[in-house]
């Protein structure tokens, strides 16, 4: 008896098949094996907006090669990812491969003696039929459990898939047009993407309205011989917050009337401090944390992530599952795996670092799977110094990471001593209050494992009632300042606050913003909305509100949520929004006037001679000649250098540049002439190995020659996320 055995991708497969027999087939999908048609909507809106897949040209040779495997197979196994797109993915296997019935006799001989499988319909007869087996980890355990209770296909997350795919169909294809028609070809929207631009549009503009506050702050230096500091905290009783000093006059009144004035200890506080390591990671925190302590993208966390989970050859262990499913938003770990960590840390670090019982989280994300896992390593035993030969760079960084973090969260905290004191002051017209803070590290707790910046701040020995002698003090100006620009991980974070998108939607959607050329990183990595991105979220907020709106695209999620529970129908709730959707949209295509941004400028065609104006493209500003269409002559405008001649030509200028996907590189002026190009930042410095050029690859400079392995540290400093 032959099992075939069908997952997502041929490293998935290449793992299974290991803790499987002679008596099993493992086969790939290579990912969907159907989606809707490119070139159509592909969603009919007459008929309960049934979709009309097809089959991709790339998946047709595998779907065949599928087809001949299910035929010789007496049962057929579909062991795809524990979530929506896992669940629709072993749908559309079903459908593509005719699977659904299982085999019965017939007592008639007028009929075949054996049926074995009708085609599934559209909607949902006999997805109980199917066999479907899931599991968190790639272990042989998990595998095993697995196969001895499988289940059927569950609709409600297939729905939930599928209504989100359509809903993205309808946006994406009915909404994109309409920008093409009043701003510029080649635009699109999305119903997350367009929110999540919106935020950094509304970011920015906040940055530019901002008006920073002047304030002032006094720091008392006491003497040498008991040296340390204390800021002024309360004035007559009343508490200074920041701004209460609010300009120059007001502090050096402070620093006069405190002239001649003698210091003393009011109170001294001393308490034992405790704190916490922070939750096992989910999608968004992994991807928050790696931005934060690797300087990885959200789209390459997931990439290493993936690896990880799929398994990776260390060694005489073979093909190995490392991680946990990598998508999603549960905090629960098994009980299995909390009792052989604490196994671990008894043995690994002694008992003061282990807990007496397991420390457990409540997962607090509104539409996360409760049966599912937070990301942690498949065996903790398996340290990361141990198969760090076998794992790339980057995977053992990430491995590192995951493991230091699921490990910490079953340690008990560190402990610091603080200490807290307050300095009494009688000036000539007012009395006024100083206070001081310390804390040393007493013990070190989960931060043996998962280091977090921490500086001891020591004070001397002091006692209440003491008199201090005081060195001087120092008034300094401050100015506050706004708002920071989303990072990736910030972004992130906002966007699971406020319930938009979920796990598998985090990195797709900060990788589309980009490549669509509506938001561009700065030299901090910080996202600046381009004057497209602008133009584009601007019209969307004026005529379809609901599309960027942040309450409207949260309450859509909870939908789909509800959806996936089986706690609504997908029909009515696309339905809900299709039909005002479709209604205004109709009337924008009426009223909304086509954008004009073109600026004039002082240069003639070429061609034609006549003037040429500068226009917004999909992938920036150029220059085109008014005669259009006529005349369709373009140019260039010309582009900020990066102050580095081109090293292949010697003639050019290295400038940046985007790709007709929108990727941002750095090529030659003098192209096409010259085609040097590079993806990463040049620095200006060459290689002293081999007289390559050094770029900027995350937080280190290297050669750009991937033959040469010379690299130095990046003088770009880094920002340390405590809590991350």
């Amino acid at each position: 008896m032959k099992t075939l055995v069908i997952v997502e991708s041929p490293t998935k497969a290449k793992t299974i098949s290991r803790f499987l027999g002679k008596d099993f087939i493992v086969e790939s999908s290579y990912g969907h094996i159907r989606d809707l048609p490119s070139s159509t909507l592909g969603v009919d809106v007459e008929h309960n907006f049934e979709p009309k897949y097809v089959v991709p040209r790339k998946a047709s040779a595998q779907v065949k090669k599928l087809k001949e495997l299910a035929k010789k197979a007496d049962e057929i196994i579909l062991a795809t990812d524990e979530d929506r797109e896992g669940e629709a993915i072993a749908w559309h296997l079903a459908q593509a491969l005719n699977l659904g019935v299982q085999k019965e006799k017939t007592e008639t001989k007028e009929t075949k003696k054996l049926k074995t499988r009708k085609k599934i319909s559209p909607d949902k007869p006999h997805a109980s039929e199917i066999k479907r087996i899931v599991f968190h980890e790639i272990t042989k355990k998990a595998i095993e459990t697995a196969l001895q209770h499988p289940r059927g296909l569950d609709m409600n997350l297939v729905d939930a898939q599928q209504a989100r795919r359509i809903l993205d169909r309808i946006v994406g294809y009915k909404l994109s047009p309409f920008l093409w028609k009043k701003i510029v070809r080649g635009l699109s929207a999305g119903r997350v993407q367009s929110v999540a631009v919106r935020l950094i549009v509304d970011r920015e503009r906040e940055i530019e309205k901002f008006k920073p506050q002047e304030y002032w702050s006094i720091t008392a230096h006491f003497d040498e011989k008991k040296p340390f500091t204390a800021l002024l905290a309360a004035k007559d009783g009343q508490p200074l917050d920041k701004l209460a000093i609010s300009s120059q006059t007001q502090a050096n009144d402070i620093v006069a009337d405190l002239t001649g004035a003698s210091y003393g200890i009011q109170s001294i506080e001393k308490k034992e401090v405790k704190r916490a390591p922070p939750s096992p990671f989910t999608t968004s925190t992994l991807q928050q944390a790696a931005s934060q302590r690797l300087g990885y993208s959200a789209r390459q966390t997931m990439r290493l992530a993936q690896q990880l989970y799929e398994g990776i050859d260390i060694g005489e262990h073979g093909h190995t599952g490392l991680i946990t499913y990598m998508r999603t938003d549960s905090l629960n770990l098994s009980a299995d795996a909390l009792s052989a960590t604490h196994a671990y840390i008894v043995s690994t670090f002694g008992a003061s670092y282990a807990l007496e019982h397991p420390r457990t989280y409540k997962t607090k994300s509104k539409g996360a799977q409760e049966a599912h896992e937070a990301i942690r390593p498949t065996d903790v035993t398996r340290a990361p110094a141990d198969i760090k030969q076998y794992l790339e760079k980057q995977q053992y960084k990430l491995y590192e990471l995951i493991w230091q973090r699921f490990v910490s969260t079953q340690m008990p905290p560190a402990i610091f001593d603080a200490t807290s004191v307050d300095i009494k002051s009688k000036g000539k017209k007012a009395a006024y209050i100083f206070h001081a803070t310390g804390s040393v590290l007493k013990f070190d707790g989960f931060l043996k494992v998962y280091p977090i910046k921490t500086e001891d701040t020591l004070l001397p020995e002091l006692s209440e009632g003491e008199n201090l002698d005081l060195e001087h003090l120092e008034p300094k100006q401050h100015f506050t300042e706004p708002p920071p620009r989303y990072s990736e991980a910030s972004l992130i974070k906002i966007l699971e606050k406020n319930g938009i998108g979920r796990p598998s939607t985090y990195a797709p959607t900060i990788g589309t913003i980009q490549e669509r050329n509506y938001v561009q990183k700065n030299e901090a990595k910080r996202f600046v909305p381009t004057e497209m991105g602008i133009m584009v979220t601007d019209m969307l907020v004026e005529h379809f509100p609901d599309i960027v709106d942040v309450t409207f695209t949260a309450d859509m999620e909870e939908t789909l949520d509800k959806i996936a529970d089986g706690k609504e129908e997908w029909v009515p709730a696309i339905r809900a929004f299709y039909e005002p959707f479709e209604k205004l949209l109709e009337i924008k295509y009426k009223t909304v006037e086509k954008q004009t941004t073109d600026e004039p400028t002082d240069e003639v065609c070429e061609k034609c001679g006549k003037p040429m104006v500068i226009k917004n493209g999909r992938f920036g500003k150029f220059l085109a000649c008014t005669g259009f269409p006529e005349c369709k002559s373009t140019k260039r405008l010309p582009e900020n250098t990066l102050g580095i001649k081109c090293p292949a030509c010697k003639e050019g200028d290295l400038i940046q540049r985007r790709s007709k996907r929108g990727k941002l590189f750095y090529g030659c002026s003098a192209y096409p002439k010259c085609n040097f190009a590079l993806w990463d930042r040049p620095t200006g410095e060459t290689c002293p190995a081999c007289n390559s050029m050094m770029v900027e690859k995350g937080k280190n400079i290297i050669c750009s020659n991937k033959e040469c392995a010379n690299h130095i540290p990046n003088t770009v400093p880094e920002k340390e996320a405590e809590n991350l």
